[in-house]
């Protein structure tokens, strides 16, 4: 949809440039050795000049087959000059029967095939110019190395304007994204926060279940506002990149406290899923070997060339020999969950657990 406007220009290039073809045939049309058949030639470009202007109008003929005969055809279009304009006509500078109109085929592959592929074509057409001339001067080699700089050019536009397209779209899905969880955020503010934040407030200082669901209560409300606060869940973009923070920030809770950069730690995709997943099983561990009521601290810290993710708790510790006692024993969530997602990354993980100090578990990932 992006590159229409440029399919369009092609069009309109190759229309121009059957029109300038047509002037040059008419005033040197008694210089040719054979100028009658000057006319069907160029009747022949004329209807694959109106072929090729409403095949590329739509997106599904846009194939390599149809742009090989576009190529092929205007070849043998300006191989033609040989036999009708004839070759002593050339030597003394004549112009080819498909000058100007030759680029054409080039400008499509590069639109087409990006850089490489208007390259390609340009030094087939430019050589095929070449070898029809049959004179090799600074008028010839300039033609040739014009078309050559315009397939780059297009070629980089090409780059450009898809990129830019990208992003455009990325905002407009991040701008409805938020328009949506704004409303959301409101509604959920207007009718489960407020009822969360009544049954801690009334169960406050109870005994017994009353106290203990005004406990989950706070902490649900606690998670719920962080919940609608924070940006967006992280989503991989058409770079293949996904934001750290936006993977971590859901987990932030009462008992959880998550820190890092305001702005967002951008990471290959699956290097930023592997190590929100290694987070992930760094909580599940306080969680289920701390006392209840332990908070944890997550910190993200991005470097040049490294990004360091921090899981602290303040609970009772890990024992020295406790790590080396669950992977006998087939518990591999450090083992595994953690040290083996992040040394995949060719990261690394140092734990460090004072007695009765918490534990603080660091990963470090190198980026590029």
């Amino acid at each position: 949809m992006a590159q229409a406007p440029l399919w369009r220009a092609i069009a309109v290039y190759r229309i121009a440039a059957l029109a300038y073809t047509t002037i040059l045939i008419i005033r040197n049309f008694e210089h040719y050795q054979r100028p009658m058949l000057a006319w069907p030639a160029l009747a022949l470009m004329a209807a694959w000049t109106l072929t090729t202007t409403y095949a590329y109008a739509y997106p599904a003929r846009r194939r390599a087959p149809l742009l090989i005969a576009d190529q092929l055809i205007t070849m043998a279009a300006l191989a033609s000059s040989v036999w009708i304009v004839g070759r002593p006509a050339l030597e003394q500078g004549r112009p080819t029967l498909a000058v100007a109109w030759h680029v054409a085929p080039v400008l499509a592959w590069a639109v087409f095939a990006g850089r490489r592929g208007g390259i390609a074509a340009a030094a087939a057409m430019g050589a095929t110019d070449l070898v029809v001339r049959a004179h090799y001067d600074q008028a010839a080699f300039t033609g040739s190395v014009l078309m050559l700089l315009a397939a780059i050019a297009v070629g980089y536009l090409v780059r450009v304007v898809e990129s830019s397209h990208r992003r455009l779209q990325r905002a407009i899905e991040l701008e409805a994204s938020t328009r949506e969880r704004e409303r959301l955020a409101r509604d959920i503010h207007d009718s489960v926060l407020q009822v969360l934040a009544l049954v801690r407030r009334r169960g406050a200082g109870l005994d017994g279940e009353a106290g203990e669901l005004a406990r989950l209560a706070g902490e649900q409300e606690a998670a719920l506002r962080n919940m609608v606060a924070s940006q967006p869940p992280a989503r991989p973009d058409q770079a293949g990149e996904a934001d750290l923070m936006g993977l971590l920030r859901p987990r932030a809770s009462a008992e959880v406290s998550v820190a890092g950069p305001a702005d967002p730690v951008r990471l290959p995709e699956r290097t930023a899923h592997e190590l929100a997943a290694a987070v992930a099983a760094a909580l599940d561990n306080v969680t289920r070997h701390c006392p209840p009521g332990t908070k944890a601290y997550v910190l993200v810290e991005q470097e040049p060339g490294a990004v360091t993710v921090t899981v602290r708790d303040d609970g009772d510790g890990i024992p020295a020999e406790r790590l080396e006692q669950a992977a006998s024993q087939g518990r591999l969530g450090v083992a595994q969950s953690i040290r083996g997602r992040v040394a995949a990354l060719g990261g690394r993980v140092h734990i460090t657990s004072p007695p009765g100090a918490g534990a603080e578990v660091e990963m470090v990932v190198p980026i590029s």
